[in-house]
Order: structure tokens, then sequence, then C-alpha cells
């Protein structure tokens, strides 16, 4: 059964070849099946894709491919559907090949500290699967119960610890693909540093345009000696970012350092029930600090004693593994707890300097002034990337535009001040009218070159990162008109 926007194309023969390869069972055409592959975190927009097919191995992703090129239809690759920022969403005519039935992990080496797994494979796991021999996996979006490692890799994801460990690019170590032409090809290794081009850093982060990762070798890292998470509250948001800025001047370096206002910490404790977070406080601050056991000793005491000179008025800290989880439970449950607030929200994605903290977020309850629109805080305060919650009700007509231009305004703000209009929800169909704001015209013509190296024919996830037309204005006052039959919720 096919869908509305589908029927000018002879889907039949397509069908067959998909089958062939993946069985029956391995292809979704019927139209009630197809709705819960019509948009992934982003949910504002919808499109049904044509077909979705679920392969399980590297060849039949291949395969699947070259039927692809032979019929000219675009594809667009989709893990567990958590991104944020559109990249998984589908074009008109087209087909989504599905890898959250690729969920094996191929081999352990806790010798050389590394893992391979096939992209199903969901974040959580891969620490799960090493943690019994002291050993995990620094990368920890919001999301890692449930995001896949496909996706992580495809959107550059990053999470509470990337101050300290990095995010994704930081610790894939190899990757085999299959290009948007249905060849096969490894990339990188089975160490850091490989000579040659950096293929696989150009790979991660590029949101499906440039192929379908099939295996991926991680880094993983040995469990730190100690943990201790400290937990600040502020009477003034300026106070915990100056705290922030002062922390690393102080050579500090967390393995995270995490901030939330006033509304996210009441958002938070209405839903989790933490009783860990004061709901007075107009901000706080979370600072998880790692290591050796008087390393972490001392800098715990540093990091109490900087808080508390910024005006903090309490820093506790917990060390046993149980209060430290019941401690980050709270920030990891942010923007779920964030539904509970309004019908909808819309969360944005930038990057700013930490010295700017205080002004952007002056900045941004300003926007929040002038709109008329709540906006919640939730960020990696450490490397400034920003995660700003913008509570509205979809129901009410206009309402979307509305906040859209308000998440716009803070993309412009970030950039403004130094900063990116992402750190970890990549560029998908939401922000792309943006990067022009960013990058020049040379800048982006040089991109599109390397993509059409990998992706001659333009049939891989197309439609997302680049701007069209060029300058996007009239595609940002439309709200993404330029995906023709995208519905918009």
């Amino acid at each position: 059964m096919l869908t509305q926007d589908t029927k000018q194309r002879n889907w039949q023969p397509i069908i067959k070849a998909f089958e062939a390869v993946v069985g029956k069972n391995g292809v979704v055409q019927r139209r009630e099946e197809l709705i819960t592959y019509e948009c992934d975190g982003l949910t504002s927009y919808r499109q049904r894709p044509a077909v979705v097919v679920l392969p399980r191995t590297t060849e039949q992703i291949a395969a699947l491919v070259k039927i692809c090129n032979k019929y000219a239809v675009t594809f667009i690759a989709r893990g567990s559907g958590t991104g944020l920022s559109g990249g998984a969403l589908p074009s008109v005519d087209s087909v989504l090949i599905v890898t959250s039935l690729m969920r094996q992990i191929l081999s352990v080496d806790l010798d050389n500290q590394r893992i391979v797994v096939q992209p199903g494979v969901i974040n959580s796991w891969v620490t799960q699967t090493v943690s019994g021999a002291g050993f995990y996996y620094a990368p920890d979006p919001s999301s890692q119960i449930i995001c896949s490692i496909g996706g992580n890799v495809a959107e550059n994801s990053g999470g509470v610890h990337c101050l300290k460990y990095g995010v994704t690019t930081n610790h894939v170590l190899g990757l085999k693909i299959v290009t948007p032409t249905g060849e096969i090809l490894d990339l990188g290794g089975q160490v850091p540093e490989m000579p040659g081009y950096d293929l696989t850093g150009v790979f991660v982060g590029s949101e499906g345009t440039l192929g379908i990762a099939t295996e991926i070798t991680l880094r993983i890292l040995k469990s730190a000696e100690s943990i201790c998470v400290l937990l600040a509250d502020f009477t003034s948001v300026e106070a915990a970012g100056a705290s922030v800025s002062d922390i690393i001047s102080a050579g500090i370096i967390p393995g995270g350092m995490e901030m939330m206002d006033n509304i996210s910490i009441n958002a938070v404790e209405d839903v989790v029930a933490t009783n860990c977070y004061p709901r007075d406080a107009t901000a706080i601050l979370l600072v998880e600090i790692d290591g050796l056991d008087v390393e972490v000793e001392v800098n715990k005491q540093r990091v109490a004693e900087i808080c508390q000179k910024n005006g903090a008025r309490n820093v506790t800290s917990a060390s046993d593994p149980e209060t430290r989880l019941k401690l980050w439970k709270g920030r990891k449950a942010a923007f779920a707890a964030a539904g509970h607030l309004s019908p909808d929200y819309y969360v944005q994605d930038g990057v700013i300097p930490r010295t700017q903290l205080p002004y952007v977020l002056q900045e941004i309850e300003a926007l929040s002034e002038k709109f008329g629109y709540k906006i919640a805080n939730v960020f990696h305060a450490g490397d400034g990337n920003l995660h700003p919650l913008i509570l509205f009700d979809n129901s009410i007509p206009g309402a979307l535009e509305k906040v859209e231009e308000v998440g716009g305004e803070i993309l412009k703000l970030c950039v403004k001040v130094g900063g990116s209009i992402s750190g970890e929800h990549g560029i998908g169909a939401d922000k792309k009218c943006y990067m022009p704001d960013m990058f020049s015209d040379t800048d982006l013509e040089t991109m599109q070159w390397v993509r059409q190296v990998f992706n001659p024919q333009g049939l891989a996830n197309p439609d997302k990162i680049f701007p069209t037309p060029r300058t996007c204005g009239e595609a940002a006052n439309t709200s993404m008109k330029q995906f023709a039959g995208v519905e918009k919720f």
C-alpha cells in the first residue's frame, strides 16, 4: 500500500528488488506502518517515506543502495530516530534505510581499548558491555539509553562528558561504510591517527550525506580511580556563569560541567523528584571531577571555593555511585521534563565562548520577553553548548513560526559572539537556513565539493545541511516550504 505522495512512481519493481535483499518482513510499505518513520525527534515536520527497509548486514545495505541508484531513488539513513534537527526527516518519494536491527557488538578488545559495533547498537550498551572490566564509553548524550551509535556518528553527538573527553569524533577509530553509490569502504583503522587523509573525521558528523556507517570501531576508556559530583546553587545566572569560567581558568578540567536555570530545575523536580535541586535557586551548576584519588580530593575543594567566591549559597558533593547517579538523573531528564511545562517545546543547540555566558543568557531572556515565550535553559556549561527550550502551544496558529524565529535569533546571537550554530544536534533540515550566517559562499561551495565526491547523484539524504536557495531568506520565512509535501504540525 503506497502513500499518496508516491503514486506517480511505479514502486512495485523497486519493492520486489528490496524484498529479494532483506525479505518481505524487511520491507515496510503499509501507510499506517510508515507513520512511525515520518519524523525524527524534530516532530514539527513530518513526511512519510515511500518505503522503509530494515537491513541486518553491510552487504544488504550495499545492495539496497545500489537498487536506489539503479532507479534514481533518494534514500535517508535512520537509526533510533532521536535526532533533534530533522536529519532523518524523509524526503518526498524517498526510501528510509533503518539500521535499528543492526544491533550486534562484533568484537571487544580490552587490551587495546576498542570495541566494534553495528550502527543500531544503543549508546549505553557500549558502556554496559565493558563496565565489568573497568571500562566505559565517554560520549553520553542525554538520550543515551535510546539513541544509536550510528546516529551518534552521523550527528557527531556530544554529551555531559564531552568537555574533558571530547565528542563522538574523538572516540571513533575506524568505520566500515557503504557509499552513496553502493561501494563498501573501510575508513580509519584500529589505532588513532592513521596516516593519510582523515576521511573518518570527514565522515563523522556528515549526517548521512556521505554514506551509511555499518561497522564502527570505538575507543573505550579506563574508568577513573575516583569520581565526585558537586552541586552548587546560585541566586543569579551570572554568578553561575562566572564560576564556570573561573573553574576552567584555574586549570581544572572537569569530566562534566552542566548548568540549569530555575525553570528547568522545577520541571525536573516535578517529574523526576530527585529532591536534590533547590527549587528557589536561579541556577545550579553540576561539576563532575574525576581522576586519581588525590587529584579529585584537591580539585573538589578548589571547585567548591571558586563557587562560594562567586556567591554560591550551598555546595554539596557526592562520591558514592548511587548519589552521583541521582544528581545526574535530573539533568539527563531535563528535555523530557520540559514536556510537562507546556504542550510543546522547540529546542535549539548553539555554542558560545564560556566567557560570553552571562551576556548571552541576558539576551535570551530579552528575546523571551520580546516574543512572549518562556525559555528554559539547560546546557553543557563547560564547553558553552547551549540548549534553550522555547515553550509554546503548537495548536495556536502561527506559534511554531514565531518560536522558530526566536530559535533563529538565538543561533545568530551565538555566531555574533564567536560561537557556532550547532554543538551536537547537527544541522539537518532545521538549521540549514542559518549556515550562511556562519559560513561564506566559498565555504559552502567547498563543502559541497566534498559532498559531491562521495554523493555524485545527490541521492543520499538530500535537502539537508546546505541552504536552498543559497541565501535561504525565502526558505526561512516560509519555514521549510522547500520540502514539497512536508506536513507541518
